[in-house]
């Protein structure tokens, strides 16, 4: 044995939440003495760990479409062996093993020390996290899980039921994290609103804002996921006074008309969003409001598309994503409805959709020329040329800042005071001060 360091290459598909478990793994991995990739091109002599997604159509097929990949790459000699895990081996797991039975493992949602185990690996006890984001900004998953059973969605049959992480823990994650450089934290779950209410723990929520705030080094921290049905009116509060919060929240309403979501079996209706909306522009009057929708679900006809038109000219959110609706097997949607949309309506429906919100986007990034604003500094482009993001956009989702410093250097991570002079699409220009 020469001693060298075996290699292992994890690459994530989907979501935020799966970045994470994919960070907790590398770090497994690395105090295992372990050299860990992420994301890239597997050598000669590595493990490839996929993580993948099996929450809608497209991502299902991304996910199988990666795997026949990697066993190819597998076959012909350019990795040692092939592992997969996460959502879409929960769902399939027993279509997928007896299809491609040549993939070294299959491990579903929650099964990471299974797979840690089988490669003589200890799942660390003290250090939580190998990053794979860029160093000024990472993801912190606070719970697992979902209570909800919306009719579409097939996550609690994939992810289970709803547990908060402790406080305690995610102090800890948050502090290492911070120690090697992070300045902003994105809240992940699938639904950060209810953080607590699994323990019967009300308030619990902003109590960890406001610890997590007290942490030395993180500047922003910013929320993703929030349910609408029974917003805490605290967490507006925090938002508004807390300067390291991010003016800025996720909030998934999927519809507005009251029979698709009552269809939808989603807890909220038409005039709680309306008055959530006007709640959060009245106290926090810049607010950046990211949302998504479904369009062509089954009870939705013209008429429901219509007043969904109407909300998004009403709601005017400066970030919104939509999906044409996909039957998932095994969801409430999928057992009792019908799926009588044509796919041909449902795309068309969709383009007129993001039309309509492409010139809202634009407007509403147009009313911040002339504003002075913190910039976070992500890239160098060029002779005095950076690019960063504002509060206001959440990484790789969301539109970014092109920032022009007329000689001065910046560094990756700054955080820097620029002006607004111009738009471009989804993205912001302006001059450092």
């Amino acid at each position: 044995m020469s001693g060298k360091k075996r290699s292992v290459v994890i690459v994530t598909l989907g979501c935020s939440k799966n970045v994470v478990d994919s960070e907790h793994l590398g770090a497994a991995f690395r105090n295992g003495g372990w050299q860990v990739f992420y994301d890239v091109e597997p050598r000669k002599d590595a493990v490839l760990i996929l993580n993948t997604c099996g929450f809608i159509g497209d991502a299902k097929e991304e996910s199988v479409n990666y795997i026949l990949r990697a066993e190819d790459m597998r076959k012909r000699g350019f990795l040692s062996q092939l592992f997969v895990i996460g959502c879409l081996v929960q769902r399939y797991r027993q279509a997928l093993s007896s299809e491609i039975p040549q993939v070294d493992g299959w491990y579903g949602v929650g099964e990471e020390e299974a797979l840690l185990h089988t490669l003589g690996v200890v799942a660390p006890s003290g250090h939580f996290r190998l990053p794979s984001t860029p160093k000024h900004f990472a993801y912190l998953k606070i719970a697992e899980g979902c209570d909800r059973h919306c009719a579409f969605c097939a996550i609690p049959s994939i992810r289970g039921h709803f547990r908060s992480e402790t406080q305690e823990r995610l102090l800890r994650e948050a502090n290492e994290l911070a120690a090697g450089g992070v300045k902003e934290l994105i809240l992940v779950a699938q639904e950060l609103t209810y953080y607590g209410h699994d323990r019967a723990e009300r308030g619990a929520l902003v109590r960890l804002l406001e610890a997590l705030a007290r942490v030395d080094g993180i500047q922003w921290i910013r929320l993703h996921y929030a349910y609408p049905h029974d917003f805490p009116p605290e967490l507006i509060e925090w938002m508004a006074q807390e300067p390291k919060a991010c003016h800025y929240l996720d909030i998934p309403v999927q519809h507005i008309n009251d029979a698709v979501l009552s269809s939808m079996r989603r807890s909220h209706n038409r005039a709680q969003t309306i008055e959530l909306i006007e709640r959060l522009r009245t106290r926090i009057p810049d607010v950046a409001l990211r949302s998504t929708l479904i369009v062509g679900y089954p009870t939705e006809g013209e008429k429901e598309f219509r007043e969904l038109l109407e909300f998004v000219q009403w709601a005017r959110f400066e970030h919104l994503g939509a999906f044409t609706y996909s039957e998932e097997e095994g969801t409430y949607a999928a057992q009792h409805l019908h799926d009588c949309v044509p796919q041909a309506e449902k795309q068309h429906r969709y383009d007129e959709l993001m039309r309509i919100q492409q010139g809202i986007a634009s407007e509403v990034r147009r009313l911040r020329v002339g504003a002075t604003i913190p910039v976070l500094v992500e890239a160098k482009m060029g002779d005095n040329l950076f690019v960063g993001r504002t509060q206001y956009d959440s990484p790789e989702i969301d539109g970014e800042f092109h920032l022009t410093t007329e000689g001065k250097e910046l560094a990756v991570g700054d955080m820097v005071q620029a002006r607004v002079t111009d738009v471009l699409d989804y993205d912001l220009q302006g001059q450092l001060l």
